[in-house]
């Protein structure tokens, strides 16, 4: 039995680096460190129906075929569409999102990812008021107060307090033991039973209640006995506690990107944490789910100045989330034809956008059956990133890990799939003119 060493989960936001794999005749049979979700993930990944040729749905049927003949099948739904999508990126490695923004180019669609149904709101926040962010080593090592807002990292991200909170840092020797930890979440959880403070705030009440937080940081009195649920004793408790920090993180997930108020929830968030900064030192990280859904987001804004929902389809990019959206595409039917890769939007997205990916042809870059395969018209079965081949993710506040190949793989990576595309769509183009 081989043990593979540092290999990268891919799995979530936090792409823990320190797993051990044990390898036995080309297979991964067990881990080391990994939670119970990345173990799945790097043990079972052969388990779920594995696709392994590409597929081309004839007469209705499915049907295996080569290579060329579904990249071909593919680059024609791609130049043929009037509008065409291409969705997803956010669980394969920064060398194919960036081929996929270039095919974006090459055929003018719409390129989007992930991001539009999860972090969108934390995107247009921080365009709105900034990014005040560290590294999750920073926090490791300093962080004595840590707030979870909005989020459950025991459940959606197993080993992030576990390496965050009750870790020992260089200043934090004894771990949860010098930290104060701070969850707001109306419901309890996992979480929340871990916390030293629980803020169990109304629904949809993140912004009164950041707003109050921010009235008390800055010594104001807060009138009224209560805001969002939650005690006007508690609140100015809270803010002291955050005040008096030496270090402090407010770590932030969807609770309050879809909550009332969406991306004006994390713009006042953003703002506490900065005015927090007069007294002490405060950052703020956002709890990205996918494993790589960050590095789409970087690798967009080099290529095209913006982090999703760009479009390619004048002269000129443009970026409107709201309209450029892959949903109000979908649901408006503007789009004609749609690429997801490294995405399952069939389980995820609204009934009426399914519609009309029922509609449309659909491409899936995709290594397992799921409900989006089952929309599918031609199917590209790929290595999976971080297991089968290498490549490089962003973890969730924009550090770049190098993922380790594990195994060995008879399928092509994603990035060698969308240069094909890419190469064959240059061709149609050129026979056209």
């Amino acid at each position: 039995m081989e043990y593979v060493t540092n290999v990268v989960c891919p799995f979530c936001g936090t792409l823990c680096d320190d797993i051990v794999c044990k390898v036995e005749d080309g297979e991964v049979v067990g881990t080391m460190n990994a939670c119970r979700i990345g173990h799945s993930k790097f043990v079972h990944h052969e388990d779920a129906e594995r696709y392994t040729k590409p597929m081309i749905r004839k007469s209705g049927v499915l049907t295996e075929v080569g290579i060329d003949e579904a990249v071909d099948a593919a680059a024609k739904i791609l130049v043929d569409a009037r509008r065409p999508l291409i969705y997803g990126f956010s669980c394969t490695d920064c060398d194919a999102q960036a081929k996929g923004v270039e095919l974006a180019e090459a055929t003018r669609a719409i390129v989007d990812n992930t991001a539009s149904v999860c972090h969108g709101p934390s995107v247009l926040g921080l365009q709105d008021a900034g990014y005040p962010i560290c590294t999750m080593g920073e926090v490791k090592n300093r962080a004595d107060v840590v707030v979870y807002w909005g989020c459950n990292p025991m459940h959606a991200h197993p080993r992030h307090m576990s390496r965050n909170v009750f870790s020992r840092g260089f200043f934090r020797e004894r771990g949860k033991n010098d930290r104060t930890v701070i969850v707001i979440d109306p419901r309890e959880s996992d979480s929340s039973k871990l916390a030293d403070i629980h803020l169990k705030l109304d629904f949809n009440k993140d912004y009164e209640l950041a707003d109050a937080i921010r009235t008390a940081v800055h010594g104001k009195d807060i009138l009224y006995d209560e805001v969002a649920g939650i005690p006007r004793e508690l609140i100015m408790e809270t803010a002291e506690i955050l005040k008096n920090a030496q270090f402090g993180c407010v770590f932030f997930g969807m609770g309050i990107t879809h909550s009332r108020g969406k991306h004006r929830n994390v713009d006042t968030a953003i703002s506490l944490t900065m005015e927090l900064n007069r007294y002490t030192k405060f950052t703020l990280i956002p709890m990205r789910g996918h494993y790589n859904v960050t590095g789409f987001n970087q690798v967009c804004t080099w290529e095209s100045g913006y982090p999703y929902c760009v479009d390619f389809s004048r002269d000129s990019v443009r970026y409107n989330p709201g309209e450029t959206g892959s949903n109000d595409l979908l649901q408006h039917k503007e789009t004609d034809g749609m690429l997801v890769i490294a995405s399952d939007p069939g389980a995820h997205f609204p009934g009426k956008s399914l519609e009309r990916m029922a509609e449309i042809p659909v491409i899936a870059i995709e290594p397992h059956r799921n409900p989006t395969t089952e929309l599918s018209d031609v199917i590209i079965p790929p290595a999976i990133v971080g297991i089968e081949t290498d490549g490089t993710a962003y973890r969730m506040e924009g550090v770049p890990i190098k993922m380790r190949q594990v195994v060995e793989s008879d399928l092509i990576s994603d990035e060698e799939i969308l240069t094909k595309i890419l190469a064959r769509v240059k061709e149609l183009k050129m026979a056209s003119k």
